[in-house]
């Protein structure tokens, strides 16, 4: 996201692509590798899909992962899912994701998707918030924050910054 708050998918070529270096990427693979869920909202799922359910050569060293991962997406509106290894709930998604919680495992991984992390914020099921904030200012955009979001008091437990200016924050939830 920018520093600003936007995360939207249709300005990525100007908040995002300009911010590549190999330590955000080497983070991002190892966040996917570490994760045995992909949560996803509709717009996510939808955007992923047609790109990476064709890979089949390991691209960016984590196409495998995702495409043998099991993948989960909330959606009130999609009927099929195209990619490999997904769920669609409709209903019930608070019990449905607490049931997965209870499983052994890695842990989920979210991108994007704020509608879905918003929805999940009063029920406690996100324990941690990892952003990468990118160092520009959009002033438009679909941001990840707006009034009358349920908010949390985040303790911070590690930044870091990569090439670029971009830092990643990890809050945990608490007081």
């Amino acid at each position: 996201m920018t520093l600003d708050g936007i995360f939207d998918a249709a300005t990525m070529d100007e908040w995002h692509a300009p911010f590549e270096s190999e330590e955000r990427g080497a983070y991002l693979r190892q966040e996917i590798l570490d994760s045995d869920i992909y949560l996803l909202g509709r717009a996510t799922y939808v955007m992923l899909t047609p790109y990476w359910s064709l890979l089949r050569n390991n691209e960016m060293g984590v196409a495998d992962k995702l495409n043998s991962m099991t993948k989960v997406d909330v959606s009130s509106t999609l009927k099929t899912a195209e990619w490999n290894n997904t769920t669609i709930l409709h209903d019930n998604v608070i019990e449905a994701i607490s049931k997965l919680k209870l499983q052994p495992g890695r842990g989920f991984l979210i991108n994007g998707s704020a509608t879905l992390v918003e929805s999940l914020m009063p029920s406690g099921l996100i324990e941690e918030y990892r952003f990468l904030i990118h160092s520009i200012i959009m002033g438009r955009g679909k941001s990840f924050f707006h009034s009358g979001m349920h908010t949390h008091h985040l303790k911070l437990v590690d930044t870091r910054t990569f090439s670029h200016g971009v830092v990643l924050d990890r809050y945990q939830v608490g007081s």
